[in-house]
């Protein structure tokens, strides 16, 4: 049996990077016999950040949910959550920052990459510095053992690896669980945006979203980076760093098809509307269906607030018992 644990920040709606660095992956997964996926809103994670800005993550945690039922997650076979929710996650975190020094946490790569992302020099709130532990805590608290993770996310689940043999070692009790990542399928591992300047990201403001109309999706396809050089149609155009035809790599299936569309750009006599309205069409047979779906659970927002409940309780029965039995490994179960 493999217990999964997986999430997303709601800082803003999910997009195609997270659909294709993830969803699809939870969605495959939910639908294998021996799998139990737990899936987080990770508010708390997102409040590190925005702590004086609360209602830009408390008013995003319904739409992530959107999101989710969207793509096609199960509440009957996944179990979904509210990571503020579950305050067995808190007393975890701090039981590991005493397994963990301040200089080890400072070596993280991928907290020192946004640290410098986010300009925060020496204000960094301390909750953000020290985040890696708090994930530490979400994955042992379910005893995940599979941790879907992009590459850059890697250096977090070390750390928690790390603080899983530090526990298991210090109170000489095998209690929490060793996870391994699972790494997005090979090419699927960051989307760039639409402008070709980085990966797809709600800060940059580059992204195609799931809850994007049609109209929406059209105009910012239209909008999409190709080759600055390719003025005529006439003229020999490059596919390489051509956001039309990343994104047709990603989400075409017609692939003999793509490379005819390939050889003619690179020859020239093919034109950017051309493919680009090909790329809407493509984009479209793949995400109509889940923005329709989307549109009709939002009807009832109610009914998604009573999923993440419901879930939430779930969630901390499962998380109840693995600090009850960390508190027995400690030696601080009194009563």
């Amino acid at each position: 049996m493999n217990t999964i644990l997986t999430g997303d920040r709601p800082t803003g709606q999910l997009h195609l990077g997270h659909y294709v660095g993830s969803l699809k992956t939870r969605v495959t997964m939910q639908e294998e016999e021996n799998n139990q996926l737990f899936v987080m809103v990770a508010d708390m994670q997102a409040l590190t950040d925005n702590a004086k800005n609360p209602e830009k993550v408390s008013a995003n945690v319904l739409q992530v949910a959107l999101d989710y039922l969207a793509v096609g997650l199960d509440p009957n076979k996944t179990t979904m959550f509210i990571q503020s929710q579950i305050p067995q996650l808190a007393e975890l975190t701090m039981y590991y920052l005493n397994l963990v020094s301040v200089a080890r946490v400072r070596r993280n790569p991928t907290v020192k990459t946004e640290i410098e992302q986010k300009n925060f020099g020496e204000g960094v709130p301390a909750g953000f510095f020290i985040y890696p532990v708090s994930q530490a805590a979400d994955i042992t608290a379910f005893k995940a053992n599979l941790v879907p993770v992009g590459e850059d996310q890697k250096p977090m689940l070390e750390q928690t690896q790390e603080i899983v043999h530090s526990f298991n070692s210090t109170y000489n009790k095998e209690v929490l669980v060793q996870p391994k990542a699972v790494l997005p399928p090979k090419g699927m591992g960051r989307l760039p945006g639409i402008d070709g300047q980085g990966k797809m990201s709600k800060s940059l403001g580059n992204g195609i979203y799931l809850a994007d109309s049609a109209d929406i999706l059209k105009k910012k396809v239209m909008s999409m980076y190709t080759d600055p050089n390719h003025i005529h149609v006439a003229d020999p155009g490059q596919v390489e760093g051509n956001m039309v035809f990343t994104y047709l790599d990603v989400f075409g299936q017609d692939k003999a098809y793509i490379e005819e569309l390939k050889a003619h750009y690179r020859r020239g006599g093919l034109g950017d509307v051309k493919i680009k309205r090909y790329l809407i069409d493509v984009l479209e047979a793949e995400f109509a269906p889940i923005r329709a779906r989307r549109e009709e659970f939002a009807k009832d927002p109610q009914a998604v607030m009573d999923i993440l409940r419901q879930g939430s309780l779930e969630a901390e029965k499962v998380a109840a018992e693995t600090l009850a039995e960390v508190k027995r490994a400690m030696g601080i179960q009194y009563f």
